[in-house]
Order: structure tokens, then sequence, then C-alpha cells
């Protein structure tokens, strides 16, 4: 009688029941590799439908379309303490839930399997605990960023860690390579931690251990647009730092400011930095009128590269200059 191995691997290795939390980009590589990997995912909860744009038409959201795409079951609460969504949950009888880039949970919610829920978390924890820790690490200046995965407790971000790996990040990188780098690499960790768990062969360790390793964690808290305001007082470096940190979501700005004192906010999506000294003011702007325009920082200068008036598109800065008749009466702020 003939036996399909295969078939008898892949059930097997698909016993574990799980229910996947998530909403933007960043988690369908973990959803796809859990998927991949022939789990067993019998619910998949993301966001509910945003009406957005001039029509107000309703966008789904990057874990949904995906889900759908592979006939996953989909629920959409818009009040995660509901419960009709919380009966519904309990029924898909999940042993685990996993989160990536989703909301807060209840306890109702985050207790409910037997095994608990766990978070991948784009941050070596528990430094940069919060909602932006890939922005906050290449604004800081970090040459080295990591990976976490943990278990849901009370406190945001603060459960006992499975795994964590570090991840690189080069001095040119903008926040949105480092989110694609990492964006790939967390599924493979979550996949590990996966099989761990339901092999029952990890140590999860609590985060006050790791406090000797990062004594004074910083956090990630959500970034709001005065956050992204250029501070042309600080240096070339930092300012590198902030823009790239800010690329390409939500995006470093700054106010542009005519001889007569018209005001044109501007986005500043790439730099690049120099340490040269100068006696300028703050602001003060530099141009050959073709393609360099140059920026004084309170050491050092800052060199744009690419930019966006309001109301245009975005361009390089050779195009911008083409449409702007600059010269050193202009000014940022």
């Amino acid at each position: 009688m003939f036996v399909d191995y295969k078939s008898i691997i892949k059930k097997m290795s698909s016993a574990m029941r799980i229910v996947f939390m998530g909403t933007p980009e960043f988690a369908v590589a973990s959803l796809d590799s859990i998927i991949e990997h022939d789990y067993n995912v019998v619910g998949v909860i993301t966001s509910p439908d945003k009406a957005s744009g001039r029509g107000q038409h309703l966008h789904e959201s990057a874990i949904k379309k995906y889900a759908e795409d592979k006939g996953l079951n989909i629920l959409q609460p818009s009040n995660l303490k509901d419960s009709g969504f919380q009966e519904g949950l309990a029924a898909l009888d999940a042993d685990i839930q996993v989160v990536v880039a989703f909301r807060m949970l209840p306890e109702s919610v985050w207790n409910m399997p037997e095994k608990g829920t766990i978070n991948l978390h784009a941050s070596l924890l528990p430094d940069y605990r919060g909602a932006a820790p890939i922005n906050w690490a290449v604004i800081n200046g970090d040459s080295e960023t990591g990976l976490s995965t943990f278990f849901i407790e009370k406190e945001i971000d603060t459960g006992r860690v499975i795994l964590q790996e570090k991840v690189q990040i080069p001095n040119h990188w903008s926040a949105g390579q480092l989110h694609d780098d990492m964006m790939a690499k967390g599924g493979t960790l979550l996949v590990k931690t996966l099989e761990a768990i339901e092999a029952d062969s990890f140590e999860s360790t609590d985060q006050e251990q790791l406090l000797s390793d990062v004594p004074n964690p910083r956090q990630a808290p959500k970034i709001f647009k005065e956050d992204c305001k250029i501070d042309w007082q600080r240096t070339s470096r930092n300012i590198y730092n902030h823009v790239r940190g800010l690329n390409p979501y939500p995006t470093a700005w700054s106010e542009l400011v005519s001889p007569d004192g018209e005001v044109y906010s501007v986005k500043v999506f790439s730099c690049t930095e120099d340490s040269a000294a100068h006696n300028l003011s703050s602001g003060s702007i530099t141009s050959d009128g073709k393609s360099r325009l140059s920026i004084a920082c309170g050491q050092g200068i800052a060199n744009i590269e690419e930019l966006q008036v309001a109301g245009k598109k975005r361009m390089v800065v050779a195009d911008f200059l083409r449409g702007f008749d600059l010269n050193d009466k202009w000014k940022f702020q």
C-alpha cells in the first residue's frame, strides 16, 4: 500500500491551531512564513476596512488582502472587548495566538489560548518598547537593532522574551530599508519560535534579567507630525539620521521661507551630511542653482537630495531648483 509520507509530515506540522493578528505590510511576511511552513492558521484578526482618499473608498489592510488570497478565515472587530467577537474568537479554539503589528489586546483576549499569545517586536527588548522601534533606531543613529519574540502580558512590550536576533543597520539605510530587512527576518524568527513552543523546547526570559545588557532602555513612542519637523540648529549628522529615520514615512519636513515671507511646507526624503565648519545661521541656504541645495545646520551642512513641496510631486533636487529661483535671501525654518 502506498503511504504519502509528505502528507503525514504536513499534518503533523500543522497540528497546532494558530490565530494570527496583524494589519500592515510588515505583518504579511510573518503570516506568509507561518503558512509556508504548513502551520494550521484557523483565523486571522485584522482591522476593519477604512475609508480614505477623496472618494472615501474603503481600503482593506495588507493582512486582509493576503488572507483573502489564501482563503483564510478573517475577523475584523472594531472593538476587541465586544462579547460577540470574543465568543467567535473562543470558538476558533486556538492553541496559540500570534501578534505582529496589531493594536493592544485586552487580557481577556491575550490570555485566552492554552499556550498564550506571542508577539514579534522590531527591537532587542527591553530596548525600544513602543509603536515605532524601527524609526527611532535609525533616528538615533544606531548601528545595530534586532527582533524579539515574547509572550504578551499586561504592560505593553514587557512580557517574557522567547527568542532574539540582532540586525545590523548600515549607515546609509533609511527606515524603509531597515523595515523591509526586518520584515523578512521577522517571519523566520517567528517560525523558529513556534517550532520551539510546539516542541516545548524553549526557555523564556524575564525582561528584568535583560536589563544588565540594556541598563537604560529607550522608548519608541508613536511619531507625530511635530516630531518630524527638522531642527536646523542640530548637527548635520543628527539631521541626516532624522531624515533617513523618517523615510519613507511619516517623512521629515521643514518650512521654506521666501524673501517676501511666503512659506512653503517641504518634505525632505533624503540628504547627505557634511561636517564642514561655517559661520552661517541655521537654516541658511547656499545653492549653485542647478544640482546643489545646502542648508546650514548648528554644526555642519545638510545637502538635500530629494524633496517634495506641498501640492507638488516628489522630485530630486535638480528638478526642484529648476522651478525655484533660490538665493541667499531664502531660508529654512
